[in-house]
């Protein structure tokens, strides 16, 4: 690329190099911290409902930082070529095939600032000389702009490639509207989609966290399509990582035959939505797959099937992973920490209604051994079973969920 402006000194080259260096071996946590409000500034409610999609927005975010880390231990205080690689242009193609238009420009700036800063504090600490320290300055402030220039001329050609390629985007976009809430007739649906609207539907997000891993997605599809006998099914390709999929039919299907079939599939995860009617079903049912994806990635739970139905208590208890250990923590105390057997045994002696009996049956144990461990964790636990159980099932939950989350 054409330099704009001559190279820095050895000194400040040195400088900026070492600083690179620090930075490139603390990449992920700086890639976390820039990414958070870069994806806000964004303004693309529907990338943010979109946990796979948001996956692919911080690793594009990690994967520009990294490509000016190791530019500048190349060529210090020099302009920065972009790169787009296979990965970011599929997750290019995704935002497109779904309608999704981020202010690329607004989220650089927002990166920008916070990037920035944490440069600036770096350069700060090791730089003790007065005037490298002011051309470190100067030379990265020009590479760490025209880079930011640079990428966001580039991802709008990629933008504007994907959409001359994209051939298939009308049934996705009728999805994304539906989805959205768009004000749109249910004959209207039914035409553009070719699926039964006027019926009962469940909704169910298979997504991987290895976007390499999309065969595995398309098999457990395949699956589906194979079980589905006498229900409509509707699937559509979200993301490189990521599929949609609605059954619809007279009966509500098989949580644990789809639950089997995830769980069978190679590296696939799966959410499924409450039953609902109608197109207003359809969309709501798909918001619940949607809200136990994007929990489960914030919580950093591995579970391979979520029924929304069982953790929307938690759902609305943890809207980020810190608030969730602390939820834990000062509900269950110790027993946060306690062996598992005690927190299964609470957990579902309140889930069966603080039946000792059923609860032995569920957990397969006898019914004393059942008395004892409830009893023990209860004594173990900061707020007790019987004066708020609503809290301390929720608490169990979110331990079931996520094992260790207290755990520093």
């Amino acid at each position: 690329m054409e330099e704009l402006w001559p190279p820095p000194s050895p000194a400040a080259a040195d400088m900026i190099r070492s600083i690179c260096e620090r930075l490139l071996n603390v990449a992920d946590t700086f890639a976390g911290a820039i990414s958070e409000p870069a994806v806000i500034a964004l303004n693309a409610p529907a990338l943010l409902a979109d946990a796979s999609l948001l996956a692919e927005d911080r690793e594009l975010n990690r994967s520009d930082l990294v490509q000016w880390l190791t530019s500048n231990i190349q060529h210090p205080g020099m302009r920065v070529d972009p790169y787009v690689g296979p990965r970011a242009a599929a997750y290019i193609g995704d935002l497109v095939s779904r309608g999704i238009a981020p202010d690329f420009a607004s989220g650089w700036r927002a990166a920008l600032a916070v990037g920035w800063r944490g440069w600036l504090v770096e350069c700060v600490a090791h730089c003790s000389d007065p005037d490298v320290l002011v051309e470190v300055l100067d030379k990265s402030a020009h590479s760490m702009m025209q880079y930011a220039l640079d990428s966001v001329s580039v991802l709008r050609e990629a933008t504007l490639a994907a959409s001359m390629g994209n051939a298939n985007a009308e049934a996705v976009a009728m999805i994304q509207l539906i989805a959205g809430g768009a004000p749109l007739t249910q004959d209207l649906a039914e035409e553009r989609l070719s699926y039964r609207m006027a019926r009962q539907h469940v909704a169910l997000v298979l997504w991987t966290d290895d976007p390499r891993s999309g065969s595995s997605l398309d098999k457990a599809v395949a699956a589906l399509r194979a079980s589905a006998s006498g229900r409509a099914l509707l699937v559509a390709r979200a993301s490189a990582a990521s599929r949609w999929i609605w059954l619809s039919g007279p009966e509500q299907p098989d949580l644990h035959h789809l639950e089997k079939i995830v769980v069978t599939a190679n590296q696939v995860r799966g959410a499924v939505g409450r039953p609902a009617h109608g197109l207003d079903g359809f969309r709501s049912s798909h918001q619940d797959a949607l809200a136990a994806q994007a929990m489960l990635t914030r919580l950093g739970s591995d579970r391979q099937f979520t029924v929304y139905a069982d953790v929307e208590l938690v759902d609305s208890l943890t809207k980020d992973r810190p608030s969730a250990q602390r939820f834990v923590a000062r509900t269950l105390g110790p027993l946060a920490e306690a062996d598992v057997t005690l927190q299964q045994a609470l957990l579902t002696y309140v889930q069966c209604g603080f039946n000792t009996t059923r609860a032995a049956s569920r957990l397969y144990l006898h019914r004393n051994t059942v008395e004892r461990r409830v009893s023990r964790a209860n004594e173990l636990s900061v707020v007790k079973v019987e004066d708020n159980p609503a809290h301390v099932a929720a608490a169990l939950l979110v331990l079931d969920l996520v094992p260790g989350i207290v755990v520093p």
